[in-house]
């Protein structure tokens, strides 16, 4: 008989470090996550190596090409291309991540309290119900048209842009999670831990943080990937429309903005940004997707 103390160790068993595991084994997932990576490491640390100021306008230098001065040419005010695109993937991922953590607050939020107490079911459901039926681009050009000037003065042009943005977004954007993680409490309140757990007189308020909450982290978390990539497009699309931040504040959507009127002669202008925009959001879905097999116990093995 083989003596127990000579068997090897093994690692206790856990839930993340299988989620991870059944994570590598999604090419296109490692293969964004590698890309979303680079993107971060690009516009977090490129401005540490590549110190031209994004805004200072160069006059005599407008216009230009490729160029060892500057690696991606200048626009019509000649600043240099790459240092704005630098800051404004900062910016698109700053608010893309801001306006993700409102959604994602609001959503679970509302999905928890309808899904557990039933008295709240059908109210906060009526509410999900009729932010879904609203025509979410115009209500967001309403909120930017109508709080624009009183933050900005509040604020300050940048800081106030800012918060408008950001908050238009979360706000308008987290009726799917709501929806999603209400399914979710749904099924899970019938479930024997948590039926003894009420048993044994444990209040609302710990049953949910304690029990609950846990349980739901991983749909929320598949949402939060692509509430980021939502984000990321609604701000563009505000900036291209002009609602976004000012002229002298960069983000992607706001390049593909100043582009447009000399697109035929310097395409790379339209090209660039809009690359950025869509590889960011093409890895964060792709992400998304294998967190969603990974966490799904349903779907791993296929």
């Amino acid at each position: 008989m083989t003596d127990i103390q000579d068997a090897p160790d093994t690692p206790p068993r856990s839930q993340w470090r299988d989620v991870w595991r059944q994570f590598r084994n999604h090419r296109g997932a490692m293969i964004a996550l590698v890309l979303f990576s680079s993107i971060l490491i690009f516009v977090l640390l490129g401005p540490r190596l590549w110190t031209i100021d994004p805004t200072y306008v160069d006059i005599r230098a407008r216009n230009q090409g490729f160029s060892w001065a500057h690696p991606l040419g200048t626009d019509q005010l000649g600043r240099d291309m790459l240092a704005r695109l630098m800051a404004g993937g900062r910016v698109s991922l700053a608010v893309g991540l801001t306006a993700m953590s409102i959604a994602l607050t609001l959503g679970s939020l509302i999905g928890i309290l309808s899904g557990y107490f039933r008295a709240l079911d059908a109210p906060l459901m009526r509410l999900t119900e009729l932010f879904l039926a609203l025509p979410l681009l115009p209500l967001l050009l309403l909120m930017v048209t109508l709080f624009r000037e009183p933050l900005s003065k509040a604020l300050g042009p940048a800081g106030g842009i800012f918060l408008l943005i950001v908050s238009a977004i979360g706000v308008t954007s987290w009726m799917q999670t709501a929806r999603i993680v209400r399914g979710e409490v749904l099924g899970l309140k019938e479930r024997e831990f948590i039926l003894a757990a009420r048993s044994i007189g444990t209040p609302a308020p710990r049953m949910i943080l304690r029990h609950v909450l846990p349980n739901v982290l991983s749909p929320i978390m598949v949402a939060a990937t692509l509430g980021i990539a939502t984000a990321i497009i609604t701000e563009s699309a505000l900036s291209f429309l002009g609602l976004g931040f000012p002229p002298d504040f960069p983000t992607w959507g706001r390049l593909l903005f100043d582009a447009v009127d000399q697109m035929q002669q310097f395409p790379w202008r339209v090209i660039l940004p809009g690359l950025c925009i869509s590889l960011t959001v093409l890895s964060v879905n792709y992400i998304g997707d294998g967190l969603r097999d990974a966490m799904d116990p349903r779907s791993r093995g296929r």
